[in-house]
């Protein structure tokens, strides 16, 4: 008996197997239901889903829901493939304090979704603003989006005119 038994690699606990480290960015996420062609039930569940998502602020989380080479604009900025998607993502939200996201289904069709949404947060200022803007998404076969059009707009609002909680 070992005089440490919670040591991995002791005849109490053997040493798991390594494994190697893969980023999120790399892995192959595999199927993302729901999948196309939309109804308004999955429509409406796969925008949910997003919101989620997104509201973790976590960008390798979030970049699993895009392939590989998904195209991107968000405002003036064009972006292809997941590892640009995460660094994107990252820098947003080092800028983009106490973000909070509500999206909404707007429209619907086969492989495609088109959203708006509002969300809102801070500068390092404190200053708080709150974006509005409209998505469109395009996925593959396997419930990835390989398309999202996004235009958006920001407006300064006070702490006491935020609607979106936190």
């Amino acid at each position: 008996m070992s005089a440490l038994p919670d040591t991995p690699g002791t005849p109490d606990t053997p040493a798991a197997p390594a494994t190697p480290a893969v980023s999120a960015v790399s892995a192959g996420p595999g199927p993302r239901p729901p999948l196309p062609p939309f109804t308004e039930e999955t429509a409406r569940r796969k925008v949910r889903l997003a919101e989620d998502a997104w509201n973790t602020r976590d960008p390798e989380r979030v970049a699993l829901a895009y392939t590989e080479d998904s195209e991107w604009r968000n405002r003036d900025v064009f972006l292809t493939g997941r590892p640009a998607i995460v660094a994107f993502l990252a820098d947003k939200w080092r800028r983009e304090l106490d973000y909070r996201l509500r999206k909404e289904l707007w429209a619907y069709t086969g492989d495609r979704i088109a959203v708006r949404f509002e969300y809102e947060y801070r500068d390092a200022g404190g200053q708080w603003f709150r974006a509005y803007g409209n998505e469109n998404w395009e996925f593959d076969a396997d419930g990835l989006m390989r398309k999202r059009y996004a235009s958006i707009n920001d407006v300064r609002i006070t702490a006491g005119e935020r609607r979106l909680g936190g």
